[in-house]
């Protein structure tokens, strides 16, 4: 067995990570999904998205997931429970998750988690550096018998 990883990186990054060593440790452990949802009274679902980083994780399910597939180590668990920690970290949004769509989430972290943002523009100048001026050009090659504004 081999020590919890180091995970660099904010939440969702953490969350994704954590959730993929889970279903690692699982799979070497040779426990099926049925077999860990059964063992802390959950369904399948949500073993299936634990591993896949899209929920947050509960202490208690994940230090009995651990003891499940032999991770029995006090210092190793310890190590896996503070991963939890960083991995339960609400975003800035969560403020306004009544208005914003459960599915739209996830956008949102990975935006959290990017430190550059590339964008390829075969035919444009790409839309953020565009001047009022070059956008009117574009615009009025492509509707040329509309008139000016």
């Amino acid at each position: 067995m081999r020590e919890p990883p180091r995970i660099q990186g904010g939440v969702t990054v953490t969350r994704m990570m954590l959730g993929a060593e889970l279903r690692r440790l699982r799979e070497e452990a040779g426990v099926t999904p049925q077999q860990a949802a059964a063992h802390i009274r959950a369904s399948h679902a949500k073993i299936s998205r634990i591993e896949l980083g899209r929920v947050g994780f509960k202490s208690n399910d994940v230090a009995d997931l651990l003891t499940l597939y032999g991770v029995t180590d006090e210092r190793d668990q310890a190590a896996y429970l503070a991963l939890v920690d960083r991995a339960n970290a609400r975003g800035w949004w969560s403020q306004d998750n009544d208005i914003i769509a459960n599915w739209f989430e996830m956008y949102l972290r990975l935006e959290q988690e990017a430190s550059v943002i590339r964008s390829y523009e075969v035919q444009f100048i790409h839309g953020l550096l565009q001047t009022e001026d070059y956008a009117r050009a574009i615009i009025r090659t492509r509707f040329s018998a509309e008139p000016d504004y």
